[in-house]
């Protein structure tokens, strides 16, 4: 578990927090950058140890002395995490490792070497004084508080935060309700289940982007380095905590309700990454927040004995019928609704769309098989389907 807590540091405590944020971000981007040089020049890699060493050489010269004056876990931490991200990075789990900007947001790492808790007061190695913050979890008492690890970050708006990492119990699973449901993400409802609920989009960025671009031309007039540029910068930064805490409080409340109110979950595994390279679509599609919500589904599925099944994303939900399966050869994407025409039945395409994802995903958890639809003998595979329209297929075969 983790807990976050807004930390109040006094002038003398920020100024050590500031000056560990920028020898962290110095050694990780001095790191980076000797990395990517050794491998374009030599073709060899660089391992935790020899960044350990090199470090160790830095402190010695008389240029990066002043590494010295803060705490060397987060610099041994730093090293780590790159060393972590440059594993992810070659076994195709993540992206290239990118530089540290000073103008983004600031952390360092204390393990339980740099840091002691006393009567829920903290302590930081190189800093005198307990560092003050606001400790709201009710439920468990600060006193008897044991983290492995405090996180101190500093956001791009200025603000400190405390998180405590400790170790716990995992909770009761919940009770089993006899309840499966499935959901059809989209951009005009949220999400659709195959009860026939929405969860509306509450387009959040889309309330405050006049204000954001407001802020923003404030700060393009600003002359760079100045002051009036860093309070415009602060600025910006809090109209995205706004937004970003916002969508944050929305995805956990959606995520927590689905967890409660069914057993089973089945989504659709949507390609996020791709669709944001639509440009019509990228701004939406971003402030929706579709893997971060898959994200909290799943680990709150995990720690509440619940299933989570996700179903392959060529499966064509909307264009399926959830009662005699009939699949369209084409549908467009502005067509909300249509009518079978096999059985004559009024589709909602989003409510139709989580019928079909429900059915394939209890289908490939049951057998891995096929999907059956209840007024059809049609059996349809929840796997990857090429479907051929109908008069391409027969202008294809005149041609043929």
């Amino acid at each position: 578990m983790a807990y976050k807590c807004r930390a109040y540091p006094d002038p003398e405590q920020a100024a050590m927090l500031a000056r560990t944020f920028g020898c962290v971000r110095l050694v990780r981007n001095k790191t980076l950058a000797a990395r990517h040089a050794r491998y374009h020049t030599t073709g060899h890699s660089t391992s935790y140890r020899e960044t350990d060493a090199s470090l160790t050489h830095w402190k010695k010269t008389e240029e990066l002395s002043f590494l010295s004056e803060v705490s060397s876990v987060p610099l041994q931490q730093t090293l780590r995490h790159q060393h972590a991200a440059f594993s992810n990075y070659l076994s195709k789990r993540a992206r290239y490792p990118r530089y540290k900007s000073r103008n983004g947001r600031q952390s360092a790492h204390y393990t339980r070497s740099a840091f002691r808790m006393r009567g829920g007061r903290l302590w930081l190695a190189k800093i005198s004084k307990p560092i003050e913050f606001v400790w709201s979890s009710l439920d468990i008492d600060r006193t008897s508080l044991d983290p492995t690890m405090v996180i101190v970050s500093r956001e791009p708006d200025g603000r400190y935060f405390v998180t405590f990492a400790v170790d716990s119990d995992a909770p009761d699973p919940l009770p089993n309700i006899g309840h499966t449901v499935g959901v059809d993400l989209g951009l005009k409802d949220f999400a659709v289940t195959s009860d026939g609920e929405r969860i509306a989009n509450p387009r959040l960025l889309k309330r405050k982007e006049r204000n954001l671009a407001r802020y923003q031309r404030r700060m393009a007039r600003c002359q760079r380095g100045s002051n009036n540029r860093r309070k415009a910068r602060c600025k910006v930064a809090r109209a995205h905590r706004k937004v970003r805490n916002a969508r944050q409080d929305f995805l956990h409340r959606a995520s927590a309700r689905l967890v409660r109110a069914a057993d089973t979950i089945v989504v659709e595994d949507l390609n996020v990454a791709g669709m944001l390279r639509n440009r019509r679509l990228a701004r939406a599609i971003a402030d929706v927040g579709w893997a971060e919500f898959r994200r909290q589904l799943e680990y709150k599925c995990h720690r509440y004995g619940r299933t989570l099944i996700v179903v392959d994303r060529w499966y064509p939900s909307s264009k399926t019928c959830s009662s005699c399966g009939h699949l369209l050869s084409e549908l467009a994407l502005s067509t909300r609704t249509w009518t079978c025409p096999t059985c004559r039945t009024p589709r909602d395409r989003d409510v139709n769309a989580a019928k079909n994802i429900l059915a394939a995903g209890l289908a490939a958890s049951a057998c891995g098989g096929d999907v059956r639809h209840p007024e059809s003998s049609r059996m349809l595979s929840p796997m990857k389907q090429e479907v051929v329209p109908t008069a391409r297929f027969r202008a294809a075969q005149s041609r043929g």
